[in-house]
């Protein structure tokens, strides 16, 4: 008897080893991961006109700038979850006192903070098909506000959070940057004005190439083909409140629509939706 508990023991204590080891090991790797610096690309900026320079307060609206970063972009925590994450979006109006245009262009489209390291939870994946005059207009409004709030917090990694990063189930901006580069929706001759806001404004929930995706575990932003189900007046709706055909609740684009959707003109729900539609016709 004495010689199986200590034979028990033995296997108890080699299980609680091998704990401590892969849990130290998915420590190490997803730090290394999270602090790793990425090698950016030159960003070409491109004067923008005097109406995208007008139109910068309502452009970083519909982009999701204000969700993210709070009114002001005085920074936000966007994401809280025990064992996963505390994310903080950070406050806009210090970085840009510290940053250079070429540092806020990288962030926004390569997905690279100030300091070289890679970003999490920052569209660029979307972003990065901005136009150098569009994202000139966007460093110009953030830089038009004054500088208030205080520094925000340094992000907080939990174990499962950290075992998403080493499993490739939480990615960094650039990866998706990447992997979004490869692929984008169809192009459609008579439609090509409705091409670029689907890329800016619904790719990044609805996969690169707007074929749906798990956004969240759980819940899915499905392939946009759907919008062959909607006439231009639900659609609108659809794009102002969130509210789908049928009545059912989508709590995460009823967030986005409301609150940054409900931005974009009509002429550009518009386009969108003619796009959408002829995309959901093609065989």
């Amino acid at each position: 008897m004495a010689r199986l508990l200590r034979w028990a023991a033995y296997g108890l204590a080699s299980i609680v080893g091998l704990i401590v080891i892969a849990a130290a090991a998915i420590w190490l790797i997803s730090s290394y991961k999270l602090t790793s610096k990425a090698e950016a690309r030159p960003e070409r900026l491109a004067r923008p006109t005097p109406a995208q320079l007008a139109d910068g307060e309502r452009q970083a609206r519909v982009l999701g700038c204000y969700s993210c970063h709070g009114e002001g972009l005085r920074g936000n925590k966007m994401f809280d979850e025990s064992n996963v994450a505390t994310i903080w979006a950070s406050n806009l109006t210090h970085v840009s006192a510290r940053a250079t245009d070429e540092q806020l262009a990288r962030a926004i489209r390569q997905g690279i903070g100030v300091d070289g390291r890679t970003l999490f939870i920052m569209p660029s994946e979307a972003y990065q098909h901005l136009s150098g005059q569009e994202v000139a207009a966007l460093i110009a409004r953030i830089r038009s506000l004054p500088r208030t709030g205080s520094e925000t917090p340094s992000n907080n990694y939990g174990l499962i959070g950290r075992l998403g990063v080493v499993l490739g189930k939480f990615k960094t901006a650039p990866a998706l940057v990447a992997e979004y580069s490869t692929r984008e929706p169809r192009r459609i001759v008579g439609y090509e004005a409705g091409h670029p806001l689907a890329v800016k404004y619904c790719s990044s929930c609805h996969n690169a190439d707007l074929s749906g995706k798990e956004v969240k575990p759980g819940e899915v932003a499905p392939d946009l083909i759907v919008v062959g189900a909607y006439d231009p007046d639900d659609f609108k709706k659809l794009m102002r409140t969130g509210q789908p055909n049928g009545g059912r609740k989508l709590k995460l684009m009823e967030t986005i629509a409301r609150a940054d959707l409900s931005h974009m003109t009509d002429e550009e729900i518009d386009k969108l939706y003619q796009y959408l539609h002829a995309r959901a016709s093609l065989p």
